[in-house]
């Protein structure tokens, strides 16, 4: 993702399918936190979607889902997306001006489009498009969006921070990963990496809405003075862990760990503010905080290295191979049953930011 179409190893497909450790099947913690926001959705769209500016001229309301993955989210979001906007044509008396809806499903060109698109809800009430490619550059036409959503997906940087990988740099990250655990150059790397990213994000999207159209934002973000270590970034660092303890066993190498790091970035609430601050063809219409607690029953060991390999697997199988997979899993499924309060301290409370903007108009 970035200022040029990205390829391995810098894209993170999710793992298609739907066997025992696909995203399909293990994705239930990001359906969780869309189930738990799905009211703000409604609101969102009822308080600030004006349906009598944006009416277009074809009658056709153009959504775009970006970091899609494979599904079911993805039509989930999608079906409460329209089904808001009907709503909000239905409340303002313009049931016979509701429009036909047209959804843009994107994500990198090595997403399993194949599962998505055979995957589809058979009653679907849309048309579909699958849209491949980065969503740091332009995806669509100059105004022909009237809403885009995003979930769980801006935390995935359009490439590593070169100073990462070089081993004279003061950021090379030697036996790690992640970088919630590392230098402060480390910290800083990602942090700068994140911003450029997130400007360019915004402004792609500010060039492809129209004037008064909406954009919902679901990311991982982090409490203003908290600890880095919220779910995503902790997974990773137990994924270093055993890397580390599998290359003292001389069953990876070691300098094949020290070149190797996610590009991975939970941002502060501080730091999106003030990019979103810099950015002036928005309007923020709501920026909040939310915390929840997740049920017992995915929280467990064996669920978490599931849903841990479902995200991680194939880029980990990208730098060193298949041969490890197998192994590295079983390892981190150990570590996570070692260490059960592990799990009650990071996984059983997640924060994500719910923010909605609103494209201003050109004389804003």
């Amino acid at each position: 993702m970035g200022g040029e179409e990205i390829t391995s190893p810098n894209a993170l497909p999710m793992k298609g399918g739907d066997g025992p450790y696909s995203y399909t099947k293990n994705s239930y913690c990001q359906r969780d936190a869309l189930d738990n926001i799905k009211e703000m959705i409604n609101e969102a769209i009822a308080e600030n979607l004006d349906i009598k500016h944006l009416s277009p001229i074809t009658n056709t309301f153009r959504i775009a889902d970006l970091g899609c993955s494979v599904g079911p989210n993805t039509f989930t979001s999608m079906h409460d997306i329209m089904e808001a906007t009907e709503l909000k044509y239905q409340s303002q008396g313009l049931i016979s001006k509701i429009p036909e809806f047209q959804v843009f499903f994107n994500d990198h060109t090595a997403n399993d489009f194949n599962t998505l698109f055979t995957s589809f809800p058979p009653d679907k009430q849309y048309f579909a498009a699958g849209v491949p490619g980065s969503f740091y550059i332009r995806l669509f036409p100059k105004a022909s969006l009237h809403f885009v959503h995003s979930s769980f997906a801006l935390h995935y940087l359009s490439k590593l921070p070169k100073e990462i990988t070089d081993i004279n740099s003061p950021a090379w990250n030697k036996g790690k990963i992640s970088y919630p655990s590392s230098s402060k150059e480390v910290v800083e790397a990602y942090a700068s990496q994140f911003a450029i990213d997130f400007e360019s994000f915004l402004n792609a999207r500010a060039e492809e809405l129209v004037c008064g159209g909406l954009m919902v934002l679901i990311m991982t973000g982090i409490p203003d003075g908290s600890s880095r270590f919220q779910a995503v970034n902790a997974t990773l660092d137990i994924l270093g862990y055993c890397l580390m303890d599998m290359a003292k066993m001389g069953l990876v190498s070691e300098a094949k760990v020290d070149s190797f790091n996610f590009p991975v970035y939970s941002p502060f609430c501080q730091e999106v503010k003030e990019l979103l601050g810099r950015n002036r063809c928005f309007n923020i219409e709501r920026f909040e905080l939310v915390t929840r607690t997740r049920d017992v029953a995915v929280t467990n060991a064996p669920a978490v290295t599931k849903h841990t390999r479902a995200i991680t697997e194939e880029m980990i199988k990208q730098h060193f191979g298949s041969e490890i997979i197998d192994e590295l899993y079983d390892r981190v499924f150990h570590k996570l049953e070692e260490f059960p309060q592990f799990l009650d301290a990071i996984f059983k409370r997640s924060t994500q930011l719910f923010v909605v903007l609103k494209r201003q108009s050109i004389m804003d």
